[in-house]
């Protein structure tokens, strides 16, 4: 049986990992024992970080529609139920950028959400 001779194949795989490394400080930039679990580790943070991103926006537009229907005397809370009650069905997205964009918009929604919970 012949010889493997390995430089190419490890030379390409340290390439791969060198290359997700740039930009890292010191020597998990240019090391491969530093630089190998440190891609590891934030290519696991990019993965996680990647579902809770959706759960941070969703709070904050959570936020914005909370402030935004305070002034016409609702909670969130009341607001969802009373969209929920006239069949209304926008997201909260739009809902937020509605409040900020379109503020007559998004009051014509929060009046009729509150005529909703009266009747």
């Amino acid at each position: 049986m012949s010889r493997v001779k390995r430089g190419v194949t490890a030379h390409a795989k340290h390439k791969k990992v060198y290359k997700a490394a740039k930009g890292f400080y010191g020597r998990r930039k240019n090391t491969i024992r530093a630089a190998k679990p440190a891609v590891e580790k934030a290519m696991q943070y990019a993965f996680r970080d990647r579902k809770r991103k959706k759960r941070t926006f969703r709070a904050l537009w959570i936020q914005r529609i909370n402030a935004a229907v305070r002034p016409f005397g609702l909670t969130y809370s009341r607001f969802i139920d009373g969209m929920a009650k006239s069949g209304i069905t926008v997201d909260r997205k739009v809902l937020s950028d509605l409040a900020i964009s379109e503020p007559a918009a998004f009051q014509a929604i929060a009046e009729k959400a509150k005529a909703a919970l009266a009747a």
